[in-house]
């Protein structure tokens, strides 16, 4: 009897008081809905949870940290988008 390996899921979960999902972790699961019901079993034990997204992990695709230079770099040329050449008034105090 051969066995086949579950694929391997993303855990995210936005909580009660959060506007965004995070990353919470990665099981493994036949499908989407056994994915998200072993997800709230797991990583939602205290209800802390009001959503749950579960994502196979083969179809993620991400940057590799080592090209990190040639990926970010550029926006460093972009400086109105960093707000350091603005005068803030002396009121506001909590800048």
């Amino acid at each position: 009897m051969t066995r086949k390996e579950w694929p391997l899921w993303e855990v995210f979960i936005r909580g009660q008081h959060g506007l965004n999902h995070r990353h919470v972790g990665s099981l493994h699961a036949p499908d989407a809905e056994m994915a998200i019901r072993n997800a709230r079993d797991v990583y939602t034990r205290r209800k802390e949870g009001v959503s749950i997204w579960v994502v196979p992990s083969a179809q993620i695709t991400a940057s590799s940290p080592s090209e990190k230079g040639p990926m970010f770099d550029p926006a460093e040329s972009k400086v109105y988008r960093h707000p350091t050449f603005y005068d803030i008034p002396e009121d506001v105090g909590h800048m």
